[in-house]
């Protein structure tokens, strides 16, 4: 009867040290912060930093080019002087924070 209790003990014992040891992973670790920060960004948020990015471009500044985001996806539209500007737009577009995808619809003025 001694050894049941004391195997039983032992058994319990054990059970909750590797209880104890196996701590559930957070979800949210995964994501690095940088990653998470992205995914937390708002598509009007999206749009003031693409809009700020287009205006910091000394050949862009002033330009009437529209940006609409939607989840992330930025369309860019409106008439520009050349093709130049249309490369640069679609750059500064791409390092602004939150932009996914970016969807060229500028036209070059005639």
């Amino acid at each position: 009867m001694k050894s049941i209790t004391r195997i039983f003990l032992l058994t319990a014992c054990c059970t909750m040290l590797l209880t104890a040891c196996n701590k559930a992973e957070d979800p949210g670790a995964t994501l690095t912060p940088a990653a998470s920060a992205v995914a937390n960004v708002s598509d009007a948020d999206v749009t003031i930093h693409v809009k700020s990015a287009l205006n910091k471009e000394p050949g862009l500044a002033g330009l009437d080019i529209t940006v609409v985001t939607t989840k992330g996806d930025v369309r860019l539209t409106g008439v520009v002087s050349s093709q130049a500007q249309i490369d640069t737009a679609i750059s500064a577009a791409r390092a602004a924070q939150g932009a996914h995808t970016i969807h060229d619809e500028l036209t070059v003025k005639q």
